[in-house]
């Protein structure tokens, strides 16, 4: 695999696994958000499919899309299939529930009197929100990021709404596939470890994070 075609299957897996990343925790954590501070009939069958939704394999979203998406489909009409714009929304799909999961359960870390303090001064329910963000700002942070690592080493949904077109949907983990699949396994090894380094770059970003809360705590 030449460097070029390298740079832009980790260019695509950035690109499409960082704005699934954004655009599921810009929805996960306000719902999270609401989950953790209120009650309400119904609350648990929430929660227990959301961690139904979290074990989804990403073979069977793939498919779940690609039926949308196909030309056949209710959606086929928009051209998406076979897009990076397919593979970023197969990816918000599928960290969606793992961000809620993990923001859900930050934010029921938090002091609940933090919230009912807030209330009691005078605070309206959104900057009681918002001091409740503030004091679970680095768990959050790691929600997102795991978000992140998921949608980034995920192949099933890559492979079957991008297609693996060279020079437009090729990312790191479906050149993986394609170079095993041709018997190329030095380029699958290398690719493989850049994967690698990029994941733990996001657990070193995680660890730094929270070792700066614990200094200020």
């Amino acid at each position: 695999m030449i460097a070029r075609e390298l740079a832009f299957a980790v260019w695509v897996s950035l690109k499409t696994s960082g704005l699934a990343a954004l655009i599921a925790s810009a929805v996960a954590v306000p719902a999270a958000l609401f989950l953790s501070g209120r009650d309400f009939r119904g609350k648990k069958i929430v929660l227990l499919v959301n961690q139904t939704w979290m074990a989804a394999p990403t073979v069977v979203i793939g498919l779940l899309f690609y039926s949308l998406l196909s030309r056949n489909g209710p959606l086929g009409g928009l051209g998406l299939l076979y897009t990076q714009t397919a593979m970023t929304v197969g990816q918000i799909f599928l960290i969606l529930p793992l961000v809620v999961g993990f923001s859900y359960t930050a934010l029921r870390q938090v002091d609940r009197r933090a919230r009912q303090t807030a209330l009691t001064l005078g605070a309206s329910r959104r900057q009681a929100g918002w001091i409740v963000l503030r004091e679970a700002r680095f768990p959050l942070l790691v929600a997102v990021l795991a978000g992140f690592a998921r949608a980034i080493s995920e192949v099933g949904i890559a492979m079957m709404l991008g297609g693996n077109i060279r020079g437009a949907t090729r990312n790191i983990t479906t050149s993986i596939a394609l170079e095993t699949a041709k018997g190329e396994f030095r380029n699958g090894v290398v690719l493989g470890v850049l994967l690698l380094v990029i994941t733990l770059g996001i657990n070193i970003l995680v660890q730094t994070g929270l070792r700066g809360r614990d200094g200020e705590s």
